[in-house]
């Protein structure tokens, strides 16, 4: 169990990323869904996909959260004819020393935003992969480190599906979260019309040093076994929903999740509850990000798509059916 020491500091430091959110309204309105699940990211180093239409304020969420941390921000725009080099960087021949200079590209930085990154061909997507996974990437026959804390967040236009790539498996499965942005409310979209808001009106709120001493904390919260097979039986029904009493689901389902799903909602529940100032995990915890940690990682079979059966109404009726602890 965490100890009385580590729950007085728990309580402490999320209160500092309650403060990190009120300097993010200065500029940014609503969206307190997408802003707590980039927290999540930030304390678990887990990247996350985003799926909204043009004009929800990606570009501008994203850089406050980066000024109000003090984190550089890059933005790199998918297209069809980007190449590899285009987003890591290559090696360029400097005529005067006669050797091969490294050109570091727009992903070294510390938060990347990866604008329609499904416009963009599978080599170019593919070229993302080390980078996300082993937070480093290779120029030629170096390996270069990229800088903590490191996230990329990609974005996808569900609308406009012409001239785009499908992302591999492989790398969908490599974002902790898949967050669907909405419109904003009525007395919101109101807020955005009458009020002014510039980014310079964001100051920095949290520095690098406590989001790496935030992440330590993050990794002391208690998860008790029940919450732990609680997990395992949400992702162990996706993959064998006929154990679990959803028969209706076994023509949904063609692929259910991979083990990287379950360490997703375990690291994810965990800094859920940090957030919410508390020192143990519960299982509405899991059951508010099972759908963001899930809906990318299940692939619904022809039968679903023909029947109009979607991800998210598969996790709605596990997380009804799977009994809590």
């Amino acid at each position: 169990m965490t100890n009385p020491i580590a729950t007085e500091l728990i309580k402490e430091k999320s209160a500092r990323w309650s403060e990190l959110k009120n300097e993010i309204r200065k500029v940014v309105v609503g969206q307190e869904h997408v802003v707590d699940r980039i927290f999540i990211g930030l304390l678990t180093s887990g990247h996350i996909l985003l799926e909204g239409v043009p004009g929800l304020a990606k570009t501008t969420l994203i850089k406050t959260i980066a000024q109000a941390i003090g984190l550089s921000f890059q933005r790199i725009q998918f297209t069809p004819d980007l190449l590899p080099a285009d987003v890591v960087g290559t090696l360029v021949y400097n005529p005067k020393s006669q050797e091969f200079m490294v050109k570091k590209g727009p992903i070294f930085a510390q938060m990347v935003l990866a604008d329609e990154i499904n416009r963009a061909p599978a080599k170019v997507q593919s070229a993302l992969l080390e980078a996300m996974q082993e937070h480093q990437v290779t120029i030629g026959d170096t390996t270069h480190l990229l800088e903590e804390p490191f996230l990329v967040l990609a974005t996808q236009n569900p609308i406009d599906q012409e001239g785009t790539y499908r992302l591999p498996e492989a790398q969908l499965d490599r974002f902790m979260f898949k967050v669907l942005l909405t419109y904003p409310k009525f007395a919101e979209e109101k807020e955005i019309i009458t009020k002014s808001f510039t980014q310079s009106a964001v100051h920095p709120v949290l520095g690098v040093s406590e989001i790496v001493e935030a992440r330590d904390l993050v990794k002391q919260i208690y998860i008790d076994e029940k919450v732990i097979d609680y997990i395992l039986h949400l992702v162990f029904a996706t993959r064998n929903p006929h154990e679990y009493k959803l028969d209706e689901a076994r023509t949904w389902i063609g692929f259910g999740a991979s083990p990287r799903a379950t360490l997703a909602l375990t690291h994810a529940a965990k800094a859920y509850a940090f957030l919410k100032k508390r020192h143990f995990v519960i299982p509405d915890d899991v059951k508010a990000i099972a759908g963001d940690v899930l809906r990318h990682r299940i692939t619904v079979s022809y039968e679903a798509e023909a029947e109009g059966i979607t991800t998210d109404a598969i996790i709605q009726a596990m997380l009804r059916t799977v009994p809590a602890p």
